[in-house]
């Protein structure tokens, strides 16, 4: 592996600008797949195509399957939170949001993440650079909101549903954290794993809210294909060789170019606008995510951004 302060090579930089584009245009992939399919038809249909990338990739490298059932337990209680729940909430928010402002919203999932982690104990380290930084993301998130404003998009149900999508990506986070890293499984295998889990919940799910009949347009088709194939199983491949390569740092860069990716689609294919607010909301969000993250050590794994 390459360590980190010898710098990230040109194909790394390729790497981590191409991951980045492959989640922040998830948001518009959602966007368009609901021309034709409903939330959980969506969840089901990209779950189940990134779980056939992923999982013949983990296994062609000699990797295997967890055995224990009280693994497999923590693996659909994660599933629950960081796949099946997020992923609906973000489609049910996009019926009435533009794609642009659930990629905004998505990148206060760290924010979430270390308010979670200092509320259950996981991480109670709160320096005064923390803390000022969990501030200013939320504030970030008040001025994107803009509640002193009787009317918009964002302050709607649907802006509700991608913020809560965001904070059940933070609940993920803190679980896997404590109940399935640093217990032997390869990071890769983990996600397969918790992917076909993830997979198996909405299959569940289906008979009760997946059987509408969907609308068989090639857009819709062609961007369902394009998320699950692309953006959540090439994609999460595609992370852990930057981690290996480049190292942790490297990859988490692609967490601040989520929400300009997301704005740049959706302004450039689905003609959407973006508000002052917006944009000053999201550098808030970024600014205070910066100042919250603590640097980590190199070869440290880490976990896939939500996407």
């Amino acid at each position: 592996m390459t360590t980190e302060h010898q710098g990230v090579s040109r194909a790394g930089l390729v790497r981590v600008a191409a991951l980045a584009l492959l989640w922040g245009s998830s948001y518009l992939w959602i966007k368009l797949a609901l021309r034709g399919f409903n939330p959980v038809q969506i969840v089901f249909g990209r779950l189940l195509l990134g779980f056939a990338v992923l999982a013949p990739v983990a296994l062609s490298r000699g990797l295997r399957f967890p055995r224990q059932g009280r693994t497999w337990a923590h693996l659909f209680a994660a599933a629950l939170v960081a796949n099946a729940v997020p992923y609906v909430l973000f489609g049910i928010g996009e019926e009435t949001v533009g794609s642009n402002v659930a990629g905004v919203l998505n990148a206060t999932t760290p924010l979430w993440t270390l308010l979670l982690a200092f509320l259950v104990g996981v991480d109670r380290a709160v320096t005064a650079k923390k803390a000022a930084g969990i501030v200013l993301g939320f504030l970030g998130v008040v001025v994107i909101f803009s509640p002193w404003r009787s009317a918009g998009e964002i302050a709607s149900w649907g802006g509700l549903a991608c913020l809560a999508a965001a904070a059940s990506y933070g609940v993920g986070y803190v679980y896997m954290g404590r109940f399935l890293t640093g217990r032997g499984i390869p990071p890769l295998m983990l996600s397969a794993s918790q992917l076909g889990a993830a997979t198996a919940l909405l299959a569940v799910t289906m008979p009760f809210a997946g059987l509408e009949t969907p609308t068989w347009r090639g857009d819709a088709l062609v961007s369902l294909l394009v998320l699950g194939v692309l953006g959540t199983g090439a994609a999460y491949v595609l992370n852990y060789r930057i981690i290996d390569d480049e190292g942790p740092t490297a990859a988490s860069v692609v967490t601040y170019l989520l929400p300009i990716v997301a704005i740049a689609f959706g302004w450039l294919f689905l003609g959407e606008g973006i508000t002052a607010a917006v944009v000053v909301g999201i550098v808030l969000v970024l600014a205070g995510i910066t100042l919250s993250r603590k640097p980590r050590t190199a070869g440290r794994p880490r976990r896939p951004a939500p996407d």
